[in-house]
């Protein structure tokens, strides 16, 4: 196993990028205004600590790039996993952007990778925080020749977070990604839109593991009005989220989830929580647990 030492004052992408596969990268304490890519595979990057060791990046879908096309939400990560084995330990992932009702989505990690650990993390953004890959199968094509290959990988991907603080606005953990989350904090933050939503499932029917969420306490700021944000909708069909033996706060409304619209969604999203709770929404099925 090769040991790395870098510092906010070193160009990491660089070390990222030399390393070889199964490397482990120490990143001492400070900020590190950087947009970074994840290639090699089993590499685990190690911070100081979520309030010492920081990686911030501010892109965010509306900007205009070097060619005049908006960056859309697929390329506005502050950190990119696009291999398999990558673990991340002890540190923040941020895009502090802000103001996405005029910004757009502007989103802190996007894993388009298979057996990802992330411990002791905080990603703070606003909307869409934390992308778990793949992208639906329409998307995948929609992007071909916009996003590069590397994002727009298919295949099964799953994704472990645990003790992990996820903090955002709307839809601020989506994807198609098979995830588990096991006692992290999911922290609703202030939106001037005054409403939100914590998941956005996409998957595909012929996947039996979606989005778990065990033992999580759901949080907001002060500032987040009572009952005006929902567990989740689905941004697909088909859309699975399981919610286990979870804490809530206030912020939540009582019917736990919404139905994206008038798309019909409701009628195929797999949304399940274990213990039941009184109120929620005839489609939560709240008998199955994870």
């Amino acid at each position: 196993m090769l040991e790395i030492f870098v510092t906010s004052a070193d160009d990491l992408q660089s070390v990222i990028d030399r390393a070889e596969e199964g490397s482990v990268i120490h990143l001492a304490a400070g900020q590190y205004r950087q947009k970074l890519v994840i290639r090699t595979r089993a590499i685990t990057l190690c911070g100081e600590g979520a309030e010492n060791t920081i990686i911030v990046n501010d892109d965010y879908a509306l900007k205009l790039d070097e060619q005049g096309r908006e960056y859309n939400t697929f390329r506005t990560w502050t950190v990119a996993v696009c291999t398999d084995g990558v673990t991340i330990r002890d540190l923040s992932i941020v895009n502090d952007s802000l103001h996405p009702e005029e910004k757009g989505q502007e989103v802190a990690l996007s894993v388009c990778g298979d057996d990802f650990s992330m411990e002791n993390c905080r990603l703070s953004s606003t909307q869409d925080t934390l992308f778990l890959g793949p992208l639906p199968a329409d998307l995948i094509e929609r992007y071909r020749g916009f996003l590069p290959d590397e994002l727009r990988r298919g295949g099964r991907m799953c994704q472990h977070f645990t003790r992990c603080l996820i903090e955002g606005t709307v839809d601020f953990i989506f994807g198609c990604g098979e995830a588990v989350f096991e006692a992290c904090e999911i922290r609703s933050v202030y939106d001037v839109r005054q409403i939100g939503y914590v998941a956005a499932p996409a998957h595909a029917l012929s996947q039996q593991e979606g989005f778990v969420f065990r033992d999580c306490n759901f949080t907001a700021e002060d500032t987040v009005n009572p009952g005006s944000i929902y567990l989740a909708r689905p941004w697909r069909d088909y859309g699975l989220c399981s919610f286990v033996n979870c804490r809530y706060g206030e912020h939540l409304s009582p019917a736990g989830f919404d139905p994206w619209n008038d798309t019909g969604r409701d009628r195929t999203a797999r949304f399940y929580e274990s213990p039941a709770v009184e109120g929620r929404v005839a489609w939560c099925n709240p008998q199955t647990e994870a």
